[in-house]
């Protein structure tokens, strides 16, 4: 993409880059927090997510950083290998695996994964928004920002956690979230149509700064409300360029001959890995334009990613869904949009980090409220509905997974649902049968015709039909349409051409290939 393509969306671009700059805030403060690393290694990945993956990336809408999908194994690896050095060594071997599956070919992967699993996580991911955005739009900011297991980091779940946020509710807190989400729904459903200048200003830019406003109005005594430093952004604060640098970690190279070391990079690889390829898709889906990301160049780039971020003392990266859907839901066009959201991460914690502090989590929340619902829309339940059994159940037991586990687990539950209406489908179209005839000798004929790939999971469903043929007829096994049998069927149908003599059945078979 040239210079001149990169801006031609500027307009988009840049409203939807302060959004997501907003929303990528917080979530790199809370999954660094939940990973038990430093709070600036999330930020770090957040500017590497935005710049080097958003530059090097073939996705117009993806928006990298830290995932919350990696959090356990952070901690884990972090406790396992003793340092953080030791762990930024690992991350920096997990983007070079990265690298090698991308060169490998391995993004093909992707395209496994059915429409209703992905139309699933998207829904189950939007509710998961909302749910664990409740909380923090009510004061109640115990669990970190990012956390979207259901059994949480500070013990409680998600659903514990907004029974306890509703008995602790923060008044404060509560007005600037409802204020919040009032002027969200204002701008969306009045404002933006009226004039181009609340399309140029997004509503969640206005939320943060009366969010601000507000908080300067309870300090002063002006509103009978107050936050406590908790309820607030907080950015680690460099008083100096050199205090700056000074929060840059670089790895231990002499590691690389432990093994943990290398067993953490392969999981952080695979794990990565399965979680952009997912996003990827998620977000291609949502895309209004309906561009294809090339699967392969996304593992490159997030593998080149995870070596920088470990380089210079980052987390580990993956495309994430919470920041993408923001990024299309606020109108990002082109991937311009993500690169100036890495940017702006980058000079926020360089020079305005004390003033990104005033920013109440709850308008934060009020925004990802609003994005949580735009991913999770009513309709959406009845379309799915609409389309049938086989899209229907994968896509309610992909959202239900996703709340009662996590993203990864989510996925999985669905795609249980998905094979099986697969193989169902298989076994009910290994084959078709003519209705039986009677000849003029006395036989029934029946004719099976079998289909273009007949697999393993067929030879139920062919066995049930060769078996159910009654004495005394006739039966043709059509190979004509076969491009591929699989053995155990085609020694299934050898079989039965011998056994099928002492019912006194005739069986002829059409280009039937025997079994060597």
């Amino acid at each position: 993409m040239d210079v001149k393509t990169l801006f031609k969306e500027l307009k988009n671009d840049l409203p939807a880059s302060i959004v997501v700059f907003f929303v990528a805030l917080p979530l790199c403060l809370g999954i660094a927090l939940a990973s038990g690393a430093p709070l600036f290694a999330g930020i770090i990945a957040g500017i590497v997510g935005g710049i080097v993956v958003g530059s090097a990336s073939g996705s117009p809408l993806g928006v990298s950083g830290p995932a919350a999908g990696l959090a356990v194994i952070v901690i884990t690896a972090i406790e396992t290998l003793g340092s953080w050095s030791a762990f930024l060594l690992a991350v920096v071997l997990a983007g070079i695996i990265q690298l090698i599956l991308g060169f490998a070919k391995a993004g093909f992967i992707a395209y496994f994964f059915p429409s209703s699993v992905i139309k699933g996580m998207l829904t189950g991911i939007g509710l998961l928004i909302i749910l664990k955005q409740i909380p923090h739009a009510l004061g109640y900011d115990k669990d970190a920002e990012g956390d979207l297991s259901f059994f949480q980091m500070d013990g409680e779940n998600t659903l514990s956690s907004i029974a306890s946020a509703f008995d602790a509710v923060t008044q404060g807190a509560a007005l600037i979230a409802i204020i919040s989400i009032i002027i969200l729904i204002v701008w969306e459903l009045l404002l933006i149509k009226k004039h181009k200048l609340f399309q140029l200003i997004q509503g969640p830019i206005v939320v943060v700064f009366v969010g601000i406003l507000m908080d300067y109005f309870y300090q002063n005594g002006l509103l009978n409300f107050s936050l406590a430093e908790n309820h607030l952004v907080n950015l680690p604060v460099a008083n100096s360029f050199v205090g700056f640098v000074g929060q840059f970690t670089f790895p231990d190279f002499s590691a690389v001959t432990h093994i943990e070391v290398w067993k953490a990079a392969v999981v952080m690889a695979i794990v990565a890995s399965l979680e952009t390829l997912l996003c990827v898709e998620a977000t291609d889906k949502l895309d209004p334009y309906k561009r294809v990301t090339p699967t392969n160049r996304e593992l490159k780039a997030q593998g080149l990613g995870n070596i920088v971020s470990g380089l210079i003392g980052g987390l580990p990266i993956t495309q994430v869904i919470v920041r993408s859907s923001a990024n299309i839901a606020f109108g990002g066009k082109t991937k311009l949009s993500a690169i100036l959201h890495g940017i702006f991460l980058l000079i926020s914690a360089m020079a305005i980090a004390s003033l990104l502090n005033m920013i109440p989590l709850a308008s934060l929340a009020a925004i990802l409220i609003m994005v949580g619902y735009k991913l999770a829309k009513p309709a959406l339940f009845k379309q799915m509905y609409q389309l049938g059994w086989e899209q229907f159940v994968p896509f309610v037991a992909t959202v239900i997974g996703i709340l009662a586990t996590d993203l990864l687990k989510g996925i999985a539950i669905g795609m249980v649902f998905g094979i099986f209406y697969t193989l169902r489908h298989s076994y009910l179209n290994a084959y078709s049968m003519n209705d039986a005839i009677t000849r003029a000798d006395g036989f029934e004929v029946h004719h099976i015709v079998l289909a273009e790939e007949v697999s393993f999971f067929n030879k139920a469903s062919i066995i049930q039909a060769l078996e159910a043929i009654p004495r005394d007829s006739k039966v043709i096994i059509d190979c004509t349409n076969s491009k591929s049998i699989d053995y155990d069927v085609a020694e299934f149908i050898q079989n039965y051409r011998s056994s099928a003599t002492l019912k006194n059945i005739v069986v002829k078979t059409i280009k039937f290939v025997e079994p060597a």
